[in-house]
């Protein structure tokens, strides 16, 4: 349990000294999140060596975030970007795909280019929505359209994992 909560002391040293920094410097949290951890972890001062153990707090601070996002979000908001949901979303994400797909298949079986594709097709929501509330860009019809891409990334990931 000591160990526990030494590295929570850690993440939130880190976090709290890395944070304000990054955003002095106009970089934004989510950079500063990414220097304190590489900073703190087996590659930097090695105070947390476990990735592992790090794993269970991303993983927890991502639910979080997007628990946030959930609280905030609208069904009638939905409703009204089904089309950019789905248009903006399936083009990207296809697009994408096939963009990265198509030369991959000069060095590796269909099979791999087609996973690879559409692994890479994918973005990071927690990062992006973080980054666009952060900016107050979310309200603009940039944000809106970048939010309906990652509502459909999130909802493609379920039949990208199947296949």
């Amino acid at each position: 349990m000591e160990a526990f909560l030494l590295k929570l002391l850690i993440f939130l040293g880190a976090a709290t000294i890395a944070v304000p920094l990054a955003r002095k410097f106009k970089l934004g949290s989510v950079l500063g999140y990414l220097i304190a951890g590489i900073v703190i972890g087996p590659y930097g001062f090695s105070l947390v060596g476990e990735v592992e153990d790090v794993m269970h707090f991303t993983e927890f601070g991502v639910v979080m975030m997007l628990f946030l996002v959930g609280l905030e979000l609208k069904p009638s908001l939905l409703w009204q970007m089904r089309v950019p949901i789905i248009g903006m979303g399936g083009a990207q994400v296809v697009l994408s795909t096939i963009v990265i797909a198509v030369p991959a298949l000069f060095f590796l079986s269909w099979q791999e280019s087609l996973a690879i594709g559409m692994i890479l097709a994918l973005s990071s929501t927690a990062i992006v929505l973080q980054t666009l509330q952060e900016k107050d860009l979310m309200k603009t019809a940039g944000g809106q359209s970048s939010f309906a891409v990652l509502l459909f990334q999130d909802m493609a990931v379920i039949p990208i994992l199947a296949l």
